[in-house]
């Protein structure tokens, strides 16, 4: 079995540690696979590399050392107490791979910093013997670019990114400046953020260019999973939904960062475009993101869905999420990240639209009820299998 490299951009945070105390504690025999899509029947297909064949590595700019972060998250009930103590040293193994972030939106100088950036992926591949690296994105939202700002004329296509670039101008976004690097260091990428990331035309022309996939964008892991399971129920019934309104409430660093109206612009907008795909038509509503300190790495969702049936009888839907976003993430990084490592080795290139069944904003397809994206993940996984 091939042996990948997961290098997690966000290395420290939350998300990231689950991760990687997971699938060292799955690898040590300390937990099941609960939540591992790409282990299920059907998704099995695809021969993804096993999650005892990972080895992770990363980027930050900041935070506690990773054996630090996995301890806290069990003081806050994200991980069972004693994985800390179970997985001191390969926990520090790990975070002797981290290597130092970029800038979130550096002024200059991005040639050099994604010069530095590739050259840490090379030499990870390297130097722990790796067949491939996937790089996963798991950091903090970023605000969406303008769409009619110096960026987006600069990142329009790859040859004006590059003169961009040797000008000395920064028109990426830290995720995006991430995704270039990595293409461009022979990497696939999966964004796991509503974040640009690789979605600008620029980048996506890169890819192709490198002969590289690449995945996103925006874990699928609470409220709007319910959503993209419930909301085909009412148009496959004919029933008209009037409006659908919803609140959320986080804590920890996704909350934190949320809280600025710029960077919660992205999440609220990836959140509320599924509805529209699924029902047919516009759907008023608010939706808020409201960050509450005290909840820590935990999250509850409470929506309120009106709608009529015959005779325009009303009747309502309302329903309550509560869970932990890292430890929902942690189990869809690890399948998105093996399932892209598979989709490289069989030389698929472009946006892996197949893996929209975890995402929020699905690239390359414009499906978003669960139940179709689940058909065309195993469809995909089958063919995948016979490579």
């Amino acid at each position: 079995m091939m042996r990948t490299g997961v290098w997690l951009v966000g290395a420290r945070g939350s998300v990231a540690a689950t991760t990687v105390a997971g699938a060292l504690a799955v690898r040590a025999g300390a937990a099941e696979r609960v939540g591992c899509v790409a282990d299920l029947p059907g998704p099995d297909r695809a021969r993804a590399p096993g999650i005892g064949d990972l080895v992770f590595g990363g980027h930050d700019v900041g935070g506690p050392p990773l054996p630090k972060r996995v301890g806290m998250l069990a003081e806050g009930g994200v991980v069972p107490p004693a994985l800390p103590g179970l997985l001191e040293e390969e926990l520090a193994a790990v975070e002797a791979r981290i290597r130092p972030g970029a800038a979130r939106r550096p002024e200059r100088g991005q040639r050099e910093a994604a010069a530095r950036i590739g050259e840490d992926l090379r030499r990870f591949r390297e130097e722990e013997g790796l067949d491939r690296v996937v790089v996963v994105d798991v950091s903090s939202t970023e605000p969406a670019l303008p769409p009619d700002g110096p960026e987006a004329a600069a990142t329009a296509s790859a040859d004006l990114l590059e003169e961009a670039l040797d000008r000395g101008a920064a028109p990426l976004p830290a995720s995006s400046l991430y995704a270039y690097a990595a293409f461009r260091a022979g990497c696939p990428v999966a964004s796991f953020t509503p974040s640009p990331g690789p979605r600008l035309p620029a980048l996506e022309e890169t890819a192709l260019r490198e002969g590289l996939c690449w995945a996103g964008s925006d874990g699928k892991t609470g409220e709007t999973l319910l959503k993209s399971a419930l909301a085909p129920m009412f148009a496959q019934r004919a029933l008209r939904v009037r409006s659908w309104s919803s609140v959320n409430l986080l804590g920890g660093g996704d909350g934190e960062t949320l809280a600025d109206p710029a960077n919660a612009g992205s999440k609220t907008a990836s959140k509320g475009q599924g509805l529209r795909s699924m029902l047919g038509s516009e759907v008023g509503g608010p939706l808020h993101i409201d960050y509450v300190p005290d909840m820590g790495d935990f999250k509850t969702a409470w929506d309120h869905v009106s709608f009529e049936g015959f005779l325009g009888v009303r009747m309502s839907l309302q329903f309550t999420w509560a869970g932990c976003d890292s430890a929902l993430a942690a189990p869809l990084v690890l399948d998105i990240a093996r399932l892209t490592a598979r989709a490289h080795e069989a030389g698929e290139t472009g946006p892996l639209a197949a893996l929209g069944f975890f995402f929020k904003d699905p690239a390359g397809s414009g499906e978003h009820a669960l139940s179709a994206q689940w058909d065309a993940l195993v469809e995909w996984c089958t063919r995948l299998g016979e490579v």
